[in-house]
């Protein structure tokens, strides 16, 4: 069973993190995990330009330290940037130490208080720790595309029911998953526009 929507009740225990904001508003809040890659990154801005869209990139420090041109071009466009540790660390398999090591390498090539933990995973401990420097966002949405066994029908279906105003959307610029992104990106923005949102940054 694959939970797209972040139960209510995680979002009120772990509530060091930022969820998602007011469901009165019409906006969502389009996130894009793992990159910048020039397998598929370029492409989302081209897309996202076309369609007067700005978003919110979590990167990967040694992607951008890696590909600085494709991140510069996420600033000029005056796309949000977030932090999502430098080698895509993961906190459940390494200490406190070294996953602030990794999150602070990254900020050197990030400017941005926004940071969000690879696969989503952060204690509580940690997670308190972290929010004195950092805005922690987490999602309310989950695409998915990741998971090639979860259809990109079924994908939509599920966005068409459960995206509302005040969501934060996960999907990815993960060269790994290049293909499928293209293929979903299209339609899903169709589908929230039809539902009559419209896309914002996350305040910071």
């Amino acid at each position: 069973m694959r939970i797209f929507k972040t139960p209510s009740i995680v979002r009120k225990v772990f509530f060091k993190r930022t969820w998602g904001f007011s469901m009165d508003t019409n906006e969502v809040f389009l996130t894009f995990d793992d990159g910048p890659h020039p397998d598929i990154t370029p492409w989302v801005l081209d897309y996202l330009k076309e369609q007067d869209i700005k978003a919110c990139f979590f990167c990967v420090g040694e992607n951008v330290k890696r590909y600085p041109e494709i991140f510069q071009r996420i600033l000029d466009e005056g796309h949000q940037v977030g932090n999502h540790t430098m080698y895509h660390t993961k906190s459940h398999k390494t200490t406190f130490k070294a996953y602030k090591k990794s999150i602070a390498e990254a900020s050197e090539w990030i400017p941005s208080t926004l940071f969000r933990p690879p696969y989503g995973r952060l204690s509580s401990y940690r997670a308190h720790k972290l929010s004195k420097e950092y805005k922690i966002i987490l999602w309310s949405w989950l695409s998915y595309d990741f998971d090639n066994r979860v259809s990109i029908r079924d994908i939509l279906s599920n966005a068409k029911k459960n995206i509302q105003g005040g969501d934060i959307l996960v999907v990815h610029d993960n060269y790994k998953f290049a293909e499928r992104q293209k293929e979903l990106l299209p339609p899903l923005i169709e589908v929230i526009r039809a539902k009559g949102l419209n896309f914002g940054k996350i305040p910071l």
